[in-house]
Parts: C-alpha cells; structure tokens; sequence
C-alpha cells in the first residue's frame, strides 16, 4: 500500500510499506550476507548464529540490509501505482514499525520528472533557411578526389619546399637535455601544415636530402606540457627523403578513372547534384531546430538539477568516447587542454539544459497529441538502421536487446512529435 503525502518543488514524498514477512526474510538474507564479517568469541567467523550476533550487537545490525534487500521490488510496484516518473536515486527519509508483529512504513522523497505548460506549438511561422551551393564546394570536393588519385614521389634533385612531405628523424632538447616526447624516427612532415611547433616547419625549406639541420624553436605558453610551456628548445633533424604529391590533371581521363562518367563536366554535374541534395536535408534539419526551438520558447518548465546532471554525465562519456575512437582518451584530453571534469562538465550544462528540456517538451507534446510508435514504425527503423550499418535485418534484429528497443521507441516517439510539429509550421 503507497500513499503521496505531496509533490513539491518536482520533489515527491510518499509512504510505503514492507510488510513484516518479506521484512524477516530480508533479515535472515542480511545475516547470511554479513556473518562473514561479524566476529563473536567462542564462535569461528561466519559461524556464529543470528540470534547470538543480535545478542551481542543488537537486532537493529540487520535492519539496513533487511530493508535494502526488499526496498527494490516494493518501491517498483509504489512508484508505477503513483504513477511517477522518478528521475533520481529515491531517499529514505523515515522508518516506522520496526517493533515485531508490524509492516514496515518508508517515508521515501525522490525528484521526479517536472510538469510542462505547453504554449503555442502549432502553425508556427519562422524563417526559411536557405543553403546556396557554391562552385568552390564542387572544387573542394574535386580536390578531394584528386589527393584520393594522387601518388607520393621521391624527390631527388632539388629541396625542400611549401606542400613537399619531409621525411625526418629528430630530438629535442631543453637546455641540453633531450626532453620526453620530443624524438622520432622517418616521420613524415608535410611542409605548411603547422603539425609541428610554429617555426618548425620554415626551417626546413630550402633544405637537402640527407642533410643534418638544427631548429631552433620557442614553445607557446599554451603549449599542454607544463614543463616546455613557454621554453627555448634545439632540435637535431636529418632529412632521410624528401616527397611530394603528383596530382592527376582534372580532365575527361581522371573522371572516367574516379566514377562511371565519361567527362568531367559529367563528374562535376553528379557532385553538384549530391551537394544540392546535401544542401537541402540540411535546411530541413536546420529548419526543424528553429520551429523545436521556438517550441520550447512558448513552453514554461522548472527543470531539476538532477536531470541535468544526467544528461551532462551522458554527454561526457559520449566525449571520452568520441576522443577514443581518435586515439585519446578523457584524462589526456585534460591535461592537453590543461582543463578538469568540473570545468568540462561546467561548459557542457547551458547544452545540456537545453537538451532536457526539449526533450520534456516533446514528451509533453507526444501526451498531448497522443503520438504512438507502431509495430511498423519499429519495423521501419530496423530497416533504416540495416542499411547504416551495412547489414542484413534478421542479424540486426538478433543483436537488439529488449532494453534497445525501448531506447528506440522513444527516439522514434521523439522524431514522429517533431515531424507533427514541423509539418504545421509555417516556413516563409
């Protein structure tokens, strides 16, 4: 039996009870779990019985376990008959009816989801966003092509210059001493790319294979090792091989070789087609932000701090993530950058308080419209998902979980309560 006392402030305080049979099976599960631990002379450890170690100790030793033990099932079953969303770890707040022959009453506060006032939502008027392409793109994207086509060549008869790849070895030193980090061995450098310290890189133009050169740089202050930071250093390099790119030329050949046209004004037309294609699932997303976001506007919501927090701890782990698949990973991120989590989480909450509550609106909207994901919307959305992924559907559907899919139903709640949105809106 559950009662709510009051909801205040997005915070929740009920009652429930833990009725005194599943309480005394939840301390004899207590004492089997903690008698390993207790030790009472006369007895060997973990043999002494529960009435014995009561004796000694008192019977409330068990009373935080017993409770622990039957406090997840009950507290389920309270929240889905109050029908609250928590969005916290709950707090007991006050035991009574510990004495024998009586159920247990919890007094239990956790914070849970807040209320929406929903405003306008509908036939909202914001500004069309117009995405141009431009010549350069399609020359950007041909450029791309040509690097992709393009063959390393070694020079042998003159040195180095701007966009040349030198092939180094070097070691540097810091007041004579070589410092960590600082050596490598037939590095490729591409001359102009600013991958080295500044004032690297110039000092190797004009420069011959197999010569041995000394650079002389100056660390930035912001540089992410505290100990160069700001420091003179020397550096010994040998030129082992100088190379550059030979790009093909852009005509009629390079196309028929790069794609299935016979022309380069063909290649150019099929890359402005997908470009303008780009262009415009681009304004249709940015297009969607400006209506979600004027949605949200309209919309009044007191979000708990605990929500943020939440989101914000998801969005760093999605980071860490993110920089892993690059090489990096969170605490070296850090002290490159020469930041901290707090200050990390701190840049990230303005984000994440905005995603929340979002999020919130949507949700309110979907109640509101009584938006549903249907049996063929997952179907759907499998299928989307096999073409992503490059896989067949049968196997995809064999790797989803059933906690999977209740992700993917409220994504696909999300993205249906968008289109509603959106199709009503007025773009000028």
């Amino acid at each position: 039996m559950s009662k709510l006392i009051n909801v205040e402030n997005n915070v929740a305080k009920f009652t429930m009870n833990i009725e005194e049979a599943d309480f005394k099976a939840g301390v004899d599960k207590a004492y089997k779990k903690l008698r390993k631990k207790i030790n009472i002379p006369g007895f060997r450890k973990g043999k002494a019985p529960k009435k014995i170690i009561e004796l000694n100790y008192g019977k409330e030793i068990f009373y935080d376990e017993a409770i622990n033990e039957s406090f997840p099932s009950v507290y389920k079953k309270s929240i889905e008959e109050l029908n609250l969303e928590p969005v916290a770890q709950p707090a007991i707040e006050d035991v009574k009816g510990l004495e024998e022959g009586k159920d247990l009453e919890l007094t239990i506060s956790v914070v849970v989801k807040p209320d929406v006032k929903l405003g306008e939502y509908k036939g909202l008027k914001v500004e069309k966003t117009t995405v141009e392409v431009k010549e350069d793109q399609i020359n950007t994207e041909l450029q791309k092509m040509q690097e992709q086509s393009s063959r390393l060549v070694t020079v042998e008869d003159r040195a180095i210059k701007a966009d040349d790849i030198a092939v180094i070895d070097f070691e540097g030193f810091v007041d004579g001493v070589a410092f960590e980090g600082g050596k490598g061995e037939n590095h490729n450098l591409t001359i102009g790319s600013n991958s080295f310290i500044p004032g690297f890189e110039d000092q190797l133009v004009g420069k011959n294979s197999g010569e041995e050169v000394e650079v002389n740089v100056t660390f930035p202050e912001e540089y992410h090792a505290e100990n160069l930071k700001g420091k003179e250093a020397v550096f010994k390099v040998k030129i082992n091989e100088i190379k550059f790119k030979e790009m093909p030329e852009l005509d009629d050949e390079f196309a028929k070789d790069v794609s299935e046209f016979d022309s380069l004004e063909e290649l150019k037309n099929d890359i402005k087609a997908k470009l303008e294609e780009d262009a415009k699932k681009a304004e249709e997303k940015e297009d969607k932000n400006k209506v979600i976001d004027l949605v949200c506007e309209n919309a009044e919501v007191e979000i708990p701090k605990e929500m943020v927090d939440t989101e914000v701890n998801g969005m760093l782990r999605d980071f860490d993530m993110q920089l892993r698949y690059q090489g990096l990973d969170l605490d070296n991120y850090l002290k490159f950058t020469n930041s901290t989590v707090d200050a990390l989480k701190e840049q990230m909450s303005e984000d994440a308080s905005k995603r929340v509550k979002t999020n919130l609106v949507l949700e309110a909207i979907s109640k509101e419209e009584n938006v549903e994901v249907s049996e063929t919307d997952m179907e759907e959305y499998l299928v989307e998902m096999s073409k992503m992924y490059n896989m067949e559907l049968d196997k995809l559907k064999e790797t989803i979980k059933d906690t999977d899919k209740d992700g993917m139903k409220d994504s696909l709640l999300i993205r249906k309560t968008i289109d509603l949105v959106f199709e009503s809106a007025q773009l000028s």
